[in-house]
C-alpha cells in the first residue's frame, strides 16, 4: 500500500503505520515523552511531531505528515527547463 493510500483517511491510520512512514522518509526520531519528533530538510512547518491516541495516530498529525511528504516530493523534483530544440 502506498503512503498516500494509507494517509487518505486521517481518521483511520494506525500509529505504527504512520511511524514506519515517517522513519522511512525522515529518519530516526528523537523521542520526548510520548512525542516522536522527526527532523526535516527545511525549517518551520510542516513539522513532524507524532504521538499515539490509543492504537491510532492523531488525525491532524496524519495530515501534517502528508503535507510534509508532498513538500519533500516538490523539493526533490528536478526543475523543468523550457528549452526549445
Amino acid at each position: 500500500m502506498k503512503n498516500k493510500d494509507l494517509l487518505a483517511n486521517p481518521l483511520n491510520v494506525k500509529f505504527k503505520d504512520l511511524l514506519q512512514i515517517c522513519i522511512k522518509n525522515f529518519g530516526t526520531p528523537r523521542i520526548k515523552g510520548s512525542h516522536y519528533i522527526f527532523k526535516t530538510p527545511w525549517e518551520g512547518d510542516p513539522r513532524i511531531n507524532i504521538q499515539k491516541e490509543g492504537k491510532m495516530a492523531k488525525p491532524y498529525q496524519v495530515r501534517s505528515v502528508l503535507q510534509a511528504l508532498e513538500k519533500m516530493k516538490r523539493l526533490n523534483e528536478p526543475e523543468i527547463k523550457n528549452e526549445k530544440r
